[in-house]
């Protein structure tokens, strides 16, 4: 169970901070998110959570 949490951590830091750039309009790229200030924050927000999945993952012990 622990490389689940692993897993969706990593996958949920990468999301945010795509979404982050494209709310920023870094990435280049034309589309619906870039620009839009909402995504600027859901970004950094998503990220966080995925660090803490991480961090969860990381903590927990290896079953026997």
């Amino acid at each position: 169970m622990r490389w689940v949490w692993l897993i969706l951590g990593t996958l949920l830091v990468l999301a945010g901070a795509v979404w982050t750039l494209q709310g920023l309009d870094l990435l280049g790229q034309s589309g619906g998110m870039n620009g839009q200030k909402m995504w600027a924050v859901i970004g950094p927000v998503t990220a966080i959570l995925g660090l803490v999945l991480i961090g969860l993952g990381l903590r927990k012990k290896r079953a026997p």
